[in-house]
């Protein structure tokens, strides 16, 4: 998962953070390309707003929040995570519920929205393709995972995360609405079917690097990352059939210094406009339930909750529920 990446980074950009003042509150996500347009996006206008400094940190780490929280020195305000995390961290203890006379949730997507968290961005995995490398392109997942009729490598996610064995699961057969609770047998049987021919990416630009090389010609990719590809003159062809959605959502670590200062930034990232500007900029989809009217029609086509007929929701409570369990059994597998 996304947290795996070397805590050797945080040492270095932490002592950044931990010296902002009490005027101050840090902000903490991924990094790259989304990053940049949540500081364009949200951070710079709400400085502009309120003169509170948002310092930027990363990448997000679930180890680091979990081990500040336990030792009372907290140094994020305002975290980006995995949509299952928030479910699990908010069950645990380590966030701060969050203040709904501040934060307006009745703007926000319900899907995205508890006690400890509220959306960030949502997105959807899509099948994508190198159209110019392969004579087909896969349509279904169950074409995705057809190397006869579709041969060469595929790449996929590599962390423990919805997605993948919702695909697989997917691609033999089950239906959308009967895929919890998760069946992991028939899923890493179905996997196990394609193992040799996955190219794994561990990152949204790795993935972008794969299609456009057609080290990989297809695979299943974040729908925005496609969409950036594209532009940059590679002929990406995009599936929305059966779209699988998950969110990121953002969340106050439990012991914040500055508590109503997130609170204020999740209100204002989360506002129509602060949506639309991070939407038009990275095409994911906004989770405010008005930043659609404030948007490009056109644009508004190519993000994931245009794509709702087909549309499968990855359910975040159950992933929480059995991330440890699954995560245990999904990375033994790859090593196999």
């Amino acid at each position: 998962m996304k947290n795996t990446i070397a805590t050797a980074l945080f040492s270095a950009v932490l002592g950044f953070a931990g010296a902002a003042s009490a005027q101050d509150m840090v902000f903490t996500s991924w990094g790259g390309t989304t990053q940049d347009a949540q500081k364009a996006s949200w951070a710079e206008s709400f400085t502009a707003d309120t003169k509170i400094n948002v310092t930027q940190d990363g990448p997000t780490d679930y180890g680091k929040i979990k081990a500040m929280v336990e030792a009372g020195n907290v140094n994020w305000d305002v975290v980006d995570v995995e949509g299952d995390y928030a479910v699990q961290a908010g069950k645990l203890g380590l966030l701060e519920k969050l203040d709904f006379s501040i934060i307006d949730k009745s703007k926000l997507d319900p899907r995205f929205v508890t006690d400890y968290s509220v959306g960030s961005f949502y997105y959807s995995f899509v099948i994508g393709c190198n159209k110019d490398a392969v004579q087909a392109c896969p349509k279904t997942w169950a074409d995705l995972f057809d190397t006869e009729k579709f041969p060469g490598k595929r790449t996929f996610y590599k962390w423990s995360a919805p997605g993948v064995i919702e695909a697989a699961l997917l691609a033999d057969g089950v239906p959308a609405d009967k895929l919890y609770p998760l069946d992991l047998d028939r899923a890493f049987k179905k996997l196990d079917t394609i193992k040799a021919d996955i190219i794994w990416w561990d990152s949204g630009a790795q993935s972008q690097q794969l299609l456009a090389s057609a080290e990989a010609p297809f695979g299943s990719f974040w729908n925005g990352r496609l969409t950036a590809l594209a532009q940059t003159g590679v002929t990406v062809e995009m599936s929305w059939t059966n779209n699988i959605t998950a969110a990121d959502s953002l969340v106050v670590p439990k012991g914040t210094k500055n508590k109503e200062a997130a609170m204020k930034f999740i209100a204002h990232a989360t506002s129509a406009q602060a949506q639309a500007s991070f939407a038009t900029a990275t095409g994911y989809a906004p989770i405010n339930l008005e930043s659609n009217e404030l948007m490009d029609p056109e644009l508004r086509k190519t993000l994931p909750d245009m794509q709702a007929d087909t549309q499968v929701n990855a359910n975040m409570d159950y992933w929480a529920d059995h991330r440890d369990e699954i995560g245990t059994r999904w990375y033994a597998w790859q090593a196999q």
